[in-house]
């Protein structure tokens, strides 16, 4: 069968138009402004054995676990035509309990094929604070635990599920509707598979998802090939788990041999008591992550591309949490400072491709209440985007979300017209940025006024442990969260929640990105 390059490319595409379809679908379906506005969303195929095939440009965090996910439904169960598997377990491939994963199997023939599988953040899950992001001890305050578990039974929906889920949520019309999203996005993805068997062939389909993995496994291969080989140290810190424990350590040893890498996080501290233990399917994410923007740009994205990488962890650490240690903020924060340690590592090995250290969180913000127009609960969630780091080929970024969040923001129209908040400035952060030769972007600015009581949870990082500058370069600033109520004006830690009154404002300035100096020849 031929095998040439512009058949590989004509798959790629294929497969790649099918996640960015569902994509679409997911978006102009869903009912919560996080996934509609946000699009706080991934969807991907995945071969018979769970590994990824192709995926859209959607979330990092979430394409580089997804896979776990996958593979976790197909040890769980045996498949029938019209199933499909809901999960939102991080010690079962996912990522933090927002993030709910559905994946349904796609048969031909009566034979077992592919996998069709998209995840989506719902901005509330249960747990003990509104919008599910608490400061947690435990992932038991998390929110509510979903194992792998049939959604969809031969096309029927399991409806004693869906009914113990809505009683356990704050915004049950909002989820259901979040759900049923998803439901349809996989039925597109299976219904434009089909089509593409149907004007391809099963042979072809399955003979090029798997040239594809080959192609860029041996892409990756031979870009390793050409780096600098030894070992290599970065190490940086969590600043802080909002119980008191500070200065978490996330070390990295990173070794090129001839056509693989290593990272070995053994030596980073123990997991916390407080949320922000990443799973080690996040820090397999944060790793491939920045592997593939270093070496495969313009590759097909898939299974192929992770083989000629090793990640190796100690269980019970801050990059590999044990059950049932909280899990919350390492799918948002951790997994952003362990892209600072792997581009920091990296740094040494190639100096003129890395940035410094981009703003380093995505400050997330949750907010909570009884909207007053119409008595019901209502929850919101959102991240802000900040500075990115610079680099040898210029300054970097301002006000921009980065590695592994690629959301877009919340337009203000949008969440003033679901919720009753106001947005009283929103604005660049001027001067945020790092010095150099090359200056770090500048951060947000984002003030939020409240219409009505309100529950308030706000993880960020960067708040005291500035975002790395290179090569001599300064760091960025480091991000404040400040608190205006009738008593006057109060700056606030890293990971705090509160509760307030109608008319208090909540003020968000996020971290700039680190500045780079171009080194001496």
């Amino acid at each position: 069968m031929d095998s040439a390059p512009i058949l590989l490319e004509v798959f790629k595409n294929a497969f790649s138009s099918i996640a960015e379809e569902m994509g679409l679908v997911l978006q102009r379906t869903a009912f919560s402004p996080n996934i509609k506005e946000r699009r706080d969303f991934s969807c991907a195929i995945f071969d018979k054995k769970g590994n990824l095939v192709a995926q859209a440009a959607h979330i990092p965090v979430h394409l580089g676990s997804m896979p776990e996910s996958v593979k976790v439904a197909i040890r769980e169960f045996k498949f029938e035509e019209g199933d499909m598997i809901v999960l939102n377990d991080p010690y079962m491939g996912g990522t933090h309990l927002p993030d709910i994963t559905l994946v349904a199997p796609f048969f031909h023939g009566g034979e077992l094929l592919f996998f069709i599988a998209n995840r989506a953040h719902h901005s509330d899950i249960g747990g003990s604070a509104s919008g599910s992001m608490p400061l947690s001890s435990s992932i038991f305050q998390e929110g509510f635990i979903i194992p792998p578990t049939k959604l969809l039974k031969k096309g029927k929906l399991n409806e004693e599920f869906m009914k113990l889920f809505l009683r356990n949520v704050r915004t049950p019309e909002e989820r259901e509707g979040d759900f049923k999203a998803q439901i349809m996005a996989n039925l597109v993805g299976l219904k434009r598979l089909r089509e593409l068997i149907e004007k391809e062939g099963v042979r072809k389909v399955v003979y090029f998802s798997e040239k594809l993995i080959e192609y860029s496994e041996k892409f990756i291969r031979a870009r390793i090939k050409e780096l600098p080989k030894g070992e290599c140290e970065f190490t940086d810190y969590m600043e802080d788990d909002g119980y008191g424990n500070e200065d978490i350590k996330i070390h990295l040893k990173l070794k090129v041999n001839e056509d693989k890498l290593v990272f070995d996080f053994t030596n980073s501290d123990k997991q916390t008591k407080g949320g922000i233990n990443a799973v080690r399917a996040i820090t397999l994410s944060a790793v491939y992550y920045c592997v593939i923007s270093i070496l495969g740009k313009d590759i097909p994205i898939n299974e192929g591309c992770f083989k000629p990488i090793e990640v190796i962890t100690r269980k019970g650490t801050i990059v590999d949490a044990s059950f049932p240690y909280g899990v919350v903020a390492g799918n948002v924060e951790t997994s952003q400072r362990i892209v600072d340690v792997v581009l920091g590592a990296f740094a040494k090995v190639l100096p003129e491709e890395i940035p410094a250290a981009s703003q380093g969180t995505m400050n997330n913000v949750a907010v909570g209440g009884i909207n007053p127009d119409t008595g019901e609960p209502f929850t919101y969630y959102e991240t802000i985007g900040g500075g990115m780091g610079a680099s040898a080929k210029g300054d970097g970024e301002s006000a921009i979300h980065s590695h592994m969040t690629n959301t877009l923001n919340t337009p203000i129209e949008a969440l003033e017209h679901h919720y009753p908040m106001l947005i009283t400035e929103y604005s660049v952060r001027k001067n945020s940025g790092g010095e150099g030769m090359f200056k770090g972007g500048d951060g947000i600015v984002r003030e939020y006024e409240f219409l009505t009581d309100v529950e308030v949870t706000v993880i960020s990082e960067r708040r005291r442990l500035s975002p790395y500058g290179l090569f001599g370069g300064n760091p960025g600033q480091t991000g404040r969260n400040i608190v205006i109520t009738s008593e006057g004006i109060k700056e606030v830690p890293s990971k705090f929640a509160i509760s307030l009154k109608k008319g208090d404002r909540l003020r968000i300035e996020t971290p700039g990105g680190g500045g780079y100096l171009k080194r001496e020849k």
